[in-house]
């Protein structure tokens, strides 16, 4: 029909490969994908949601899906998932949410892991699914996803993803586990810049970096090329102070870079306090950085800061609104992919701006409003 409306999902999957025997397509894999992504933007959270959804909505999705045996069962979709390659349906995600994002000049991307702790099973002695995301900070989308190997970790996992992402003039954070000259050079190389939390994963460049600092402090900073800025927020019964240092010394620097740590285009080094104030105490925090960036005080600041973001607006935000922890998909490559699902269908409510409210409010008009859903799915397919 040609007044069918073009779904941004049937755009991102058309090159998927479909991983069933000839004999065993009664579905179309396109619909059975369309389907799961509208269902799980509406607020459907298991493949037996989803399979009520599309029963509920066959009349609809007829409208532009083919759907030669009507609406699939949730069997089916499991299957269908379990069996898609991961990594291709990974790359049609990198591809769609590339075409439509502007280059992350300046922006602040977080990498981070999340464990989906119901994806195990015992009795195949298969450990959970470990996803390392990355996470737009300022425009609030998730980039893409990587599985950790089940014989490997994060920390060869995080390179991989670098690898997929459009990166160039993106400051890049990760936390402790991240601080790897492999991770930084992996940043570098897509032309970024690097924001690493040191600690004892890395002694020598945690004690060269904490004992430079405790000199300059005890010292009153004399002699010490530096930059310092102070913070404060309050609110929910605290009151929370956060003061920030860095340093471009160049002797400290060449240690780092030349001598023997082998850190690539150290700019500086900083240090974070944090002083928290509540009903019930005072506590008190340092961390210690390594950077690329030139040690401008203001974006070493706002690097820092924002990378909590990844756990505060998508691991959060995907555990209470999307109920990621409690999902027990498992079979095959069932959890990886619906992981994909799930941040695709975050995304596209994400670049919604045509009306207020949190990502769960959404999910509900989705499924109460197919106008609502439709919007979501079509402004923005290229």
């Amino acid at each position: 029909m040609a007044d069918r409306p073009i779904l941004v999902i049937q755009q991102m999957f058309a090159e998927l490969p479909d991983p069933r025997m000839e004999r065993t397509k009664r579905h179309q894999l396109l619909d059975v994908i369309t389907i799961a992504v509208c269902a799980v933007v509406s607020g459907a959270d298991t493949w037996v949601d989803v399979e009520q959804w599309g029963h509920a909505k066959v009349d609809w999705l007829a409208t532009f899906l083919d759907l030669p045996n009507g609406s699939p069962s949730h069997d089916t979709i499991g299957r269908v998932f379990a069996r898609l390659d991961p990594d291709a349906f990974e790359r049609c995600f990198l591809r769609w949410i590339q075409t439509v994002l502007p280059g992350p000049t300046g922006e602040v991307i977080a990498v981070d892991g999340k464990v989906l702790r119901r994806s195990h099973d015992r009795g195949d002695g298969h450990a959970a699914i470990d996803l390392v995301s990355a996470w737009a900070n300022e425009r609030r989308l998730v980039l893409g996803q990587q599985a950790v190997a089940a014989d490997s970790n994060e920390i060869t996992a995080v390179p991989a993803l670098l690898d997929l992402l459009v990166l160039d003039g993106a400051i890049v954070t990760v936390d402790a586990l991240h601080c790897q000259t492999a991770t930084a050079d992996a940043i570098r190389a897509k032309g970024a810049d690097y924001v690493l939390a040191l600690k004892t994963n890395q002694p020598q460049t945690l004690d060269a970096v904490e004992t430079f600092f405790a000199e300059a402090v005890r010292e009153d900073w004399r002699g010490v090329r530096h930059a310092h800025l102070v913070t404060e927020d309050a609110g929910h019964g605290r009151l929370e102070t956060r003061r920030y240092w860095t340093s471009t010394d160049a002797q400290l620097l060449i240690y780092l870079g030349r001598d023997t740590q082998h850190w690539p285009d150290p700019g500086c080094v900083g240090m974070v306090e944090r002083v928290r104030v509540t009903e019930t105490g005072t506590s008190r925090e340092t961390r210690y950085y390594l950077s690329s960036l030139d040690g401008d005080i203001a974006t070493f600041a706002r690097a820092v800061r924002s990378h909590w973001g990844i756990e505060n607006r998508e691991h959060w935000v995907l555990d209470m609104a999307f109920r990621e922890d409690e999902s027990r998909v498992r079979t095959g490559d069932g959890a990886e992919n619906v992981g994909v699902l799930r941040r695709i269908a975050f995304n596209l409510i994400r670049l919604d701006r045509s009306r207020t409210g949190s990502v769960h409010t959404k999910r509900l008009k989705a499924g109460w409003d197919q106008t609502y859903l439709l919007h979501l799915l079509t402004p923005i397919a290229k």
